[in-house]
């Protein structure tokens, strides 16, 4: 398959599930207790590229680390712009599938609804894991070349919504004062007021990225440093 193929192929299912995506807390609340962070770091050797996905799954009362998985494997698909669902999402569901804690929740270090079709990674992997997402990403992602955002006040908890043609995309959100906002959108199956809401309530004193998505970030470099000996 040509890489002009391959591109349309992906379009088609993008708009596919666009058209499924769930805006409001699709879940019930009461039961909430399980948490997982989900983040991937890539290496190259030769003219292979690989990657390892890490899961974090912590207790969203306690903050406990209840389990930790990651599964490492080549990249199949090349990178393109808008499309980078398609190179991770096989790795996040070989990765899902060791876990013995099945979360109630999962937050990704990167986009979801903020997305030129709302189809980022957290809201593309909701369809397949079949539990609500939240993307929460440490840079800003200019969706249309063009809108930026507007920087919240500096207290915790404050936040300016990200509008691209008269649609919120997401927001920014400073999770404490005196730090670099945070850009949180929905997945899927949840509101943007939730996953503001759960940003906050999984965020420590010791950074300024929720807990499950830092954990996942850490456990990636330790677990990227231990693959890369083993690629042959």
């Amino acid at each position: 398959m040509s890489a002009i193929e391959m591109q349309e192929t992906f379009l088609k299912k993008q708009n596919e599930l666009r058209d499924k995506i769930i805006t409001y807390d699709n879940y019930d609340k009461n039961s909430l207790r399980l948490v997982a962070g989900v983040d991937l770091a890539y290496w190259k050797k030769g003219d292979n590229e690989y990657a390892v996905c890490c899961i974090v799954v912590i207790d969203i009362d306690t903050h406990e680390v209840i389990e930790k998985k990651h599964f490492s494997g080549r990249i199949e698909v090349p990178y393109m712009p808008g499309f980078l669902a398609f190179r991770e999402l096989p790795l996040i569901l070989e990765t899902a599938k060791l876990l013995e804690n099945v979360p109630d929740i999962y937050i990704f270090d990167g986009n979801g609804y903020l997305h030129p079709r709302h189809m980022g990674i957290a809201t593309h992997s909701s369809f397949y894991l079949n539990k609500p997402t939240i993307g929460i990403a440490k840079t800003y992602f200019r969706v249309d070349k063009k809108t930026d955002y507007t920087e919240p006040d500096n207290e915790a908890g404050s936040f300016t919504d990200i509008i691209i043609d008269g649609e919120v995309y997401g927001r920014a959100l400073r999770t404490h004062k005196d730090v670099k906002p945070v850009f949180i959108s929905i997945g899927n199956n949840i509101s943007l007021d939730t996953a503001c809401s759960l940003a906050l309530k999984l965020t420590d004193k010791e950074s300024h990225i929720p807990i499950p998505t830092r954990f996942a970030d850490l456990e990636t470099h330790i677990e990227r440093e231990a693959a890369t000996a083993n690629v042959v």
